[in-house]
Parts: C-alpha cells; sequence; structure tokens
C-alpha cells in the first residue's frame, strides 16, 4: 500500500498564495481545477500524485463518453468499400484526417497525414522509404528518442552513411556550430536531418529555426514533435520540416495506438515503400508479378486503419482548442518554475545541493519537464530506480532511467565512448538489469516529473516534499 507524506495544511495553503503572488498568470487558469474535479475526480479519489505527462496524457471522462456515444450510435465497417457503414466510416476518418491538418495549421494543404500507431510507427514509415543509398546520408542529434536512433538500421542495410551531432554536457543543447558544419559539409543527393523539438528526456526545446538553416543546405527534415505538442503550438504555416512524427494518446490522453505522420506532398515522389499491404495499393498482380501504389497517405497505412478509434482524435483536439493552449502553457509552467526553483534552493546542511538538474534552468527554453539527480549529503548519486521506488510507495507517479533516449543520458552523464564500446564487444546479449551493473559507475541515469494542463499545486508541492525527505540522508 502506497505510504504518506506528512503534509501540514497550513504550511501548504500558505506556500500556495505565495506562489499565486509569484506566478499570477496561474490565476486565469482556475477553471483548470473545476475541470479536473469534474473530468478527472479519479486521480485524487485515489489518491495519486501522476507526473509523467511526458510519458502519457490522462484522458477526460468526457471524451470516452463522447466517443462511447458515437460507437454506440450507428454502424461502422471497413472503410475499403463504398458500402453505407464503410462510408460512414470514411467520412469521420476523413473529418478526422483533415481536423489534424487544421490543428497543426496547413493552411497551403502541403501536407499529407497518415495514421499509424503510434509516433514509432510514423518514424519507422520514415525509415524504411526514405532512399538510402550510395548518394544518401542521414544525420541526427545525440539527443533523440530511440525510434529515431532505430532508423540508422536502416541506413545500415544500404551503402548510405549517417553520423551524430553533439549535444552539450551541460544544458543538453545541440551544439549548432558542429551542426553546421555538417549540414553545409555534406554533398550527397538525399540528406536526412533528424532532431525532437523537445527533448523527451530533458525537456529543453531545441530551436526549430534550425529546420530553414537545413533546407538553406539541401537537407530534408524528420521533426519528432512528440514530447512538444501536448503543451506547444507546432505551426505548419511557419516550420515545414519534411516528415513531423505525432502521438495523440501524449496530447490527450485517448485513444492510444493511434499517432501520425505529416509529410510535405513534395517529398512523396522520393519515397518507396519496401512492401504492399491490403490497403497500400491501387492495383496488385499474382501473375503478372507487379503492383502500383496508392498515392497520398493511403500508400503509407497498411491494412485496415483504426477506423474507430481515429475519429477520437478530432474530439481530442477540438477538447484541447476548447481549453485554450495559453492557459495550458501558464497552467504547466507556472508550476515547472516553481518545482524547479524549489528543487535548486534545497541542500544538505553539508552544503552539497540536494538536486543535480540536467539541462538548462532557463524554463524559457525547455518545456515542462524536469530531469535531474538526487545528491546524497556526500555528494554521490542516489540511484534512479531507488527513488521511483520510493516515490510508489507515496503514490507518485514519476519516471526514472533514460527515458529511451541513451543519447541524451550518455551525454548528461559524460559516458565516453571508451567506456561503452567493452560492453557491446563482449559478445554477450545483455538484460538491461546487467547492462546498468555494468555502467553504473560511471551514470545514474536519471528522473524524471513531468506536468500537464489538470496538474495543480498540490501535486507540485507534495512532490517537492516527497524530494525533501531525502535532506541529510
Amino acid at each position: 500500500m502506497p505510504g504518506t507524506l506528512s503534509i501540514d495544511v497550513t504550511s501548504i495553503e500558505e506556500a500556495y498564495q505565495e506562489f499565486l503572488s509569484e506566478y499570477p498568470e496561474y490565476n486565469t487558469t482556475l477553471s483548470l481545477d473545476e475541470l479536473r474535479a469534474n473530468e478527472f475526480s479519479r486521480i485524487d479519489k485515489n489518491g495519486h500524485t501522476y507526473l509523467d505527462f511526458v510519458g502519457s496524457n490522462l484522458y477526460p471522462a468526457s471524451l470516452v463518453k463522447e466517443h462511447q456515444e458515437y460507437l454506440l450510435n450507428n454502424v461502422y465497417g471497413n472503410p475499403h468499400s463504398i458500402n453505407p457503414t464503410s462510408s460512414l466510416a470514411t467520412k469521420y476518418c476523413e473529418q478526422a484526417r483533415n481536423y489534424v491538418k487544421k490543428y497543426f495549421n496547413d493552411i497551403d494543404d502541403e501536407y499529407v497525414v497518415v495514421f499509424t500507431m503510434n509516433a514509432s510507427g510514423a518514424l519507422k514509415l520514415v525509415g524504411e522509404s526514405y532512399p538510402f543509398n550510395d548518394d544518401s546520408y542521414f544525420l541526427l542529434t545525440a539527443d533523440n528518442h530511440n525510434s529515431v536512433n532505430g532508423i540508422r538500421e536502416f541506413v545500415r542495410n544500404t551503402k548510405a552513411s549517417f553520423a551524430y551531432t553533439d549535444i552539450d554536457q551541460d544544458t543538453l543543447f545541440i551544439e549548432q556550430d558542429k551542426l553546421n558544419n555538417v549540414l553545409s559539409s555534406v554533398d550527397k543527393k538525399n540528406k536526412l536531418f533528424a532532431f525532437p523539438a523537445q527533448s523527451n528526456f530533458s525537456g529543453v526545446k531545441h530551436d526549430l529555426g534550425l529546420i530553414d538553416k537545413a533546407h538553406e543546405y539541401g537537407w530534408d527534415v524528420l521533426l519528432d514533435a512528440a514530447a512538444f505538442v501536448p503543451t506547444g503550438k507546432l505551426d505548419l504555416s511557419v516550420y515545414k520540416p519534411e516528415f513531423v512524427s505525432v502521438s495523440f494518446y501524449k496530447m490527450f490522453g485517448y485513444p492510444t495506438g493511434i499517432g501520425c505522420l505529416m509529410m510535405k506532398k513534395t517529398v512523396l515522389s522520393k519515397l518507396k515503400r519496401p512492401w504492399f499491404a491490403g490497403g497500400t495499393i491501387a492495383i496488385a498482380s499474382v501473375k503478372a508479378d507487379d503492383h502500383y501504389m496508392a498515392d497520398n497517405e493511403v500508400g503509407f497505412e497498411d491494412g485496415t486503419i483504426n477506423f474507430l478509434n481515429i475519429p477520437a482524435v478530432e474530439m481530442g483536439l477540438k477538447y484541447l482548442e476548447g481549453l485554450g493552449l495559453k492557459k495550458i502553457q501558464d497552467r504547466v509552467f507556472s508550476l515547472a518554475r516553481w518545482t524547479l526553483n524549489e528543487l535548486l534552493s534545497l541542500k544538505h546542511d553539508s552544503g552539497v545541493s540536494l538536486i543535480h538538474l540536467l539541462g538548462t534552468s532557463d524554463m524559457s527554453k525547455r518545456g515542462a519537464t524536469i530531469t535531474f539527480n538526487v545528491r546524497s549529503k556526500d555528494g554521490e548519486m542516489v540511484f534512479y530506480e531507488d527513488v521511483e521506488k520510493d516515490a510508489m510507495t507515496m503514490n507518485i507517479s514519476l519516471r526514472a532511467g533514460c527515458f529511451c533516449n541513451p543519447g541524451a543520458d550518455e551525454a548528461a552523464s559524460n559516458l565516453t565512448i571508451e567506456a561503452l564500446r567493452p560492453i557491446f564487444e563482449t559478445g554477450e546479449k545483455l538484460s538491461y538489469a546487467r547492462f546498468i551493473e555494468q555502467v553504473k559507475k560511471f551514470t545514474r541515469g536519471a528522473v524524471r516529473v513531468s506536468f500537464g494542463h489538470i496538474s495543480n499545486f498540490n501535486d507540485a508541492y507534495k512532490f517537492v516534499s516527497f524530494i525533501k525527505t531525502y535532506l541529510n540522508r
């Protein structure tokens, strides 16, 4: 059973009033407290402190009910037909597809929207379809989710080349001088550059101006927007990468199992799928041993799309629009700023800072995500899994590890290739636990908390109170 923290009601109320005075913009978001009480009562009913919004957003009860009514009040069939139930399913799926374009402000109709199982599925489509050959190059930042890192394995099976560009060990920002040197020096026909709009590891927001910079040197750009769009606005009329990956449950919690890849129409002609499936072809012949792929997004949606759940995407986007992005931003950034300042102020009696922050402390350049290590009074890092286990006893949901982003973790921990390479050269296929044993002397991973639109001050206060229990230990 979860434990409890001893939190004085008077103390938290006094802290809350000071918080409101310091962050007056939070007062404009108080309607979200009512939303939490009405739509997310299960959180407080079950005593949860949920701080893993980068991992998954939480869904409002009304979204589930709206989708349930949609399902119960009509009959929907496989979209690959013109019969009445098929046509109805097609209508609502296309309506959702168009709403995605509207939400991301594709005002010039430059993009197609491909529905996928998740953001990872969207990234896999790029990896398997991009023309990697001896006249191609794949460049990615060290700060990338493993679903982007995995594209390098498609590259390995060709004569193309790939390379990583560094991030700064202290700020975890992309080292732009080094990046510019590579962008300007690679002379290949097909060049793909991949980076995240916001790091899922550190919360650092990378400069979206890099998209235009890469375009100046003839690169196609793959933008991983999964961690950015839940609290940030990606405007495709301003920033125009060739590929954008998104996960919808990270935006509004429901349904899981649907993401999308937005692709510029101008890049479609250079892509080639390595196989075809039901739904992706216009014509296929067994005797002629040939096929023609369907045009636009259809050629990338393998089999039957998730036609019962896709309409809920439009419902979820409308839900976010109804709240207003500015209100969401005012709330999450106020909470994150307060939490970050509180954490950085904590010191052991020995003078050692309790928290070692990973990434910049400048909240204007990061999302509502805080990644850190806990230090003992002697300055030793507390193992991240121990922090997560302690949080579990308090019913606090946070995240610990490297968050499927080994490059950012290795940079933050100053893990060198000399330390890592021998581990992989033994030929032994290590379990995760064995790998941690091997690298533990070099790194401690990290702890991550992230805020969402229905986070409140009590969540932040309880979390800081939990971290204070490590003082002088």
